[in-house]
């Protein structure tokens, strides 16, 4: 028994590469080398975001006399597509024909 358990002790329960007692991923050159490019990549996108070129003083309303310009475009034609108002009066007007003065 004791021999058994030496023997099979290296084994994976269950599937081998999913789960919590799962064999650990062999890490390649190459997965290094994606893992350091990703990383700069990172890095570098941090430095550019660090100095914006706009404060945030400046930053803030910069954009809404435009913002305001395209929505009132959206309402306009929208209303455009809607068709006129149609009143009661000028839908029964035809019935108002023989209609008397007193």
């Amino acid at each position: 028994m004791f021999l058994t358990a030496l023997l099979l002790r290296n084994r994976i329960p269950g599937r081998q590469w999913i789960g919590k007692h799962r064999r650990p991923r062999a890490v390649s050159a190459h997965a290094k080398q994606n893992m350091i490019r990703r990383l700069e990549t990172e890095a570098e996108n941090h430095y550019w975001l660090s100095m914006p070129f706009l404060t945030a003083q400046q930053e803030y309303g910069h954009a809404a006399a435009r913002r305001a310009a395209a929505f009132q475009a959206l309402k306009a034609a929208r209303r455009a597509k809607f068709p006129p108002h149609r009143l009661l009066g000028d839908q029964l007007s035809h019935l108002n024909v023989t209609k008397k003065w007193s």
